[in-house]
């Protein structure tokens, strides 16, 4: 069975390798979605990177709500919250950008 208390505490006693890891593979996969996005490429290359780059942000809002538990509440852990969320809000935007922008046959009815 899981046990949320100890994959908490691998979270806390391991927080330097997490983020080391975390940190930039998060700002990578987004940086890819994005630059995938404005250069139009097929949709699922967008979908693919904003996926990996939306669990990457997921896991470490996790990782940071462990600290929040623990009731550490400094600095680093709001800037990881907020690297956290821009880039899953970019993401998400990357998405949205490149369905809007598609170039789509525009068919005539005549």
């Amino acid at each position: 069975m899981l046990d949320l208390n100890s994959l908490a505490e691998f979270s806390r006693a391991n927080c330097v390798s997490i983020c080391a890891f975390l940190v930039p593979a998060n700002l990578l996969a987004t940086i890819l979605a994005m630059t995938f996005a404005a250069l139009r490429r097929p949709s699922h290359y967008v979908w693919q990177a904003s996926a990996i780059g939306s669990i990457f942000a997921f896991i470490m809002i996790l990782h940071v709500y462990t600290w929040f538990l623990a009731g550490v509440v400094m600095a680093p852990t709001y800037i990881l919250l907020w690297l956290a969320l821009t880039c899953l809000l970019s993401n998400v935007g990357a998405v949205l950008f490149q369905k809007r922008f598609t170039q789509t046959p525009q068919h005539s009815n005549g």
